[in-house]
């Protein structure tokens, strides 16, 4: 069964029901959450009325996916009072991505896997058929895992691991510093990704990340979508691609830039906490 729940930000009902239809339609059973509708100002209800709605949805042994509607801002506001405990006796997919990084984080402390991929908004291309970034979240609940195999690119840095990855929206990652939710990079492959950040923010993160060593024991990087980016009215003088390169140029660890995943049309399905292969090379 598959439950959809608001975490985060409101979301209008004609976001969310297509792919409602679209599941139930492929014979899949889907109950809503009781407040994926309800608002309260910018957040999809009260933080009370969201973290039942995700609480149910963790506690209940018969779903087996919980879909998040939107991300948006506010699922920090609940991640410390939900528990794990029933939810660690019958894990199931949670999936989402954006704000949804927050939980992704609290499910790899707790070495539970999880799909950082797209939300109900998004399951569909502009002729109305199920999105490539749909079948992929699809792939891996069938038990396939793609070999998602893309072009070079000139910021690329060449080399080959296998580790498990981590990561999420880089706003988000860095929030999370300092706290008990903070991500753990050693050893693991990073996916980062960004959308309407200001340069000059983008370089403080990478070198917050710097700083607080998550870089420097890295087995890889994987760079998606910073779309949206912006500057100031003085240049901050790199792009998004070239802040990030020149922030891990003291490493060795390979480097994908350009992974079509995030804030981004494609929006390819990622597992993280499970072990993935990296093998970047110039010429193929």
């Amino acid at each position: 069964m598959f439950r959809i729940v608001a975490p985060a930000g409101k979301i209008a009902r004609e976001h969310v029901m297509p792919a409602v239809d679209w599941l139930n339609s492929q014979g899949f059973r889907v109950e809503m959450g009781q407040h994926v509708f309800a608002r309260h100002f910018q957040f999809a209800g009260t933080d009370r009325q969201r973290l039942e709605d995700l609480q149910s949805a963790l506690d209940d042994p018969d779903t087996d996916v919980i879909i998040c509607s939107r991300g948006g801002y506010g699922t920090v506001r609940i991640i410390d009072q939900l528990d794990f405990s029933k939810f660690m006796q019958n894990p199931k997919w949670v999936i989402g991505f954006s704000d949804i990084t927050i939980l992704h984080n609290r499910l790899n402390l707790l070495g539970i896997p999880s799909v950082h991929g797209t939300m109900p908004r998004y399951f569909f291309d502009e002729n109305g058929n199920p999105s490539e970034s749909l079948n992929t979240i699809f792939d891996f609940l069938l038990g396939k895992k793609p070999d998602y195999k893309l072009p070079p690119g000139p910021f690329n840095r060449d080399g080959n691991t296998s580790a498990g990855l981590v990561g999420g929206n880089l706003s988000i990652i860095c929030s999370l510093l300092g706290t008990k939710y903070e991500l753990e990079t050693d050893g693991k492959i990073l996916f980062i990704e960004d959308i309407d950040e200001y340069l000059y923010h983008t370089d403080r993160m990478m070198h917050q990340l710097k700083l607080a060593e998550k870089l420097q024991r890295l087995a890889g990087l994987v760079v998606g979508g910073f779309s949206g980016m912006k500057d100031n009215a003085t240049p901050f003088g790199k792009t998004a691609y070239e802040i990030i390169r020149d922030a891990v140029d003291d490493y060795n660890f390979p480097v994908y830039f350009g992974f079509p995943a995030g804030h981004t049309k494609r929006n390819l399905a990622l597992v993280l906490g499970m072990e993935w292969g990296l093998d970047v090379r110039t010429n193929i």
